[in-house]
């Protein structure tokens, strides 16, 4: 808490000219490329690895990154609430899943962590249960991986199947006006991988792969 107060106190000390007149403008709208899904884990930060400013991306995070599919009974949670907003309100034009090694929640789905102390956790794991069963059918992107980081990037592609799976934004996509991504962050490289349909593979965003990510989105 120390550090955060002081944080704050640092913000206000460090903040430039040409920051407060950027916050003058966002305090009348916001209207971001993106929206970005990413995992509650605290070693995750989007705005810090992708290098956004404020009012850039609007972002969503929750345990594990997931999304209940359409079908769901579970139909009034934040996730399809901000996924609405984004999409129908905000108008982005690009939807990111971004799932990282490491993650406490394909742990637990895995089978490594005990999460029987946490109900309501243990109900919201539910929406990564098609991940690990794919996992253990063998459909396994990176063998080299350790197993809950396997299910941590074959879990990216199911959770955006789910979010195709509302009406509105496969509406949006089949217009062409919005795409959706799927990212694995690495925590120990510090390296954001995107992946590549053609390939059907998570390929290290660098300088390559940063044109041909560009020139698919014109």
């Amino acid at each position: 808490m120390r550090k955060l107060i002081q944080g704050i106190v640092d913000f206000r000390k460090n903040l430039t000219p040409e920051s407060r007149a950027l916050f003058a403008q966002l305090a009348l709208g916001q209207k971001p490329d993106a929206l970005f899904i990413a995992c509650s884990d605290s070693r995750v930060v989007p705005n810090l690895f992708a290098s956004t400013n404020p009012g850039d991306v609007f972002v969503l995070r929750n345990i594990g990154n997931l999304i209940p599919p359409a079908s769901s009974e579970s139909q009034e949670t934040c996730v399809q609430a901000a996924i609405e907003f984004a999409v129908l309100s905000l108008n982005v034009s690009n939807i990111i899943v971004c799932g990282h090694s490491e993650c406490g929640a394909m742990l637990a789905l895995s089978g490594g962590a005990d999460v029987a102390c946490c109900p309501h956790l243990t109900s919201w794991l539910k929406y990564g249960d098609e991940s690990v069963n794919k996992v253990k059918n063998g459909f396994i992107l990176n063998p080299a991986l350790s197993k809950h980081n396997q299910i941590s990037q074959v879990n990216v592609l199911q959770q955006m199947e789910h979010i195709t799976s509302y009406s509105f934004v496969q509406e949006r996509i089949e217009n062409k006006k919005l795409r959706v991504h799927g990212w694995w962050f690495d925590i120990a490289q510090a390296d954001v991988y995107c992946y590549e349909p053609s390939v059907n593979q998570f390929i290290l965003i660098d300088e390559e792969e940063s044109k041909l990510i560009l020139d698919r989105l014109g």
